[in-house]
């Protein structure tokens, strides 16, 4: 309600900007939070598997890449209703991850680069593949020892 007033009597001040702005999300009560989360992974989720779909009913490399990938960036998107837009670009470019989100977003736009421009639907799909294996070692490092499990799953199956 203050915010409310203080900018309807113009005794705002300007410098929040847009780092105010984008920190608001954390204003957002944790059912909301929780709610947006939800809506926004299920949304995600559907578009990878429309893609996919779409791949079986032969509708073309294009329609898959479009889909399939704007179905992970919004699965992706919706840990920001978790944890706020700036912690999660923060904990996107920390050590432990920074390698799978430099490999995850190459992969996202090489993927619609193959589809949409360059026309190689072979290339498109191996970026695909590189685009989920990405996302999944990135989603492993927020779950303690993951990583660690599935190098020595890997480890024992190739031993």
């Amino acid at each position: 309600m203050d915010k409310l007033r203080k900018s309807l009597s113009g005794t705002q001040e300007d410098e929040e900007g847009i780092m105010a702005a984008v920190s608001d999300v954390s204003t957002l009560s944790w059912s909301t939070r929780i709610k947006g989360f939800i809506g926004c992974f299920i949304v995600g989720i559907l578009m990878s598997i429309f893609g996919c779909i779409s791949l079986f009913f032969n509708l073309g490399m294009a329609i898959f890449a479009i889909f399939y990938t704007l179905g992970n960036i919004c699965a992706l998107l919706s840990t920001c209703f978790l944890m706020g837009p700036l912690k999660q670009l923060k904990n996107m470019f920390a050590e432990k991850r920074l390698i799978a989100t430099i490999v995850m977003i190459t992969a996202l736009v090489l993927t619609l680069c193959a589809a949409l421009w360059w026309k190689k639907n072979g290339l498109a799909l191996i970026f695909a593949i590189i685009q989920f294996l990405a996302m999944t070692w990135y989603s492993l490092s927020y779950i303690p020892f993951a990583r660690d499990a599935v190098k020595k799953g890997f480890s024992a199956c190739l031993a």
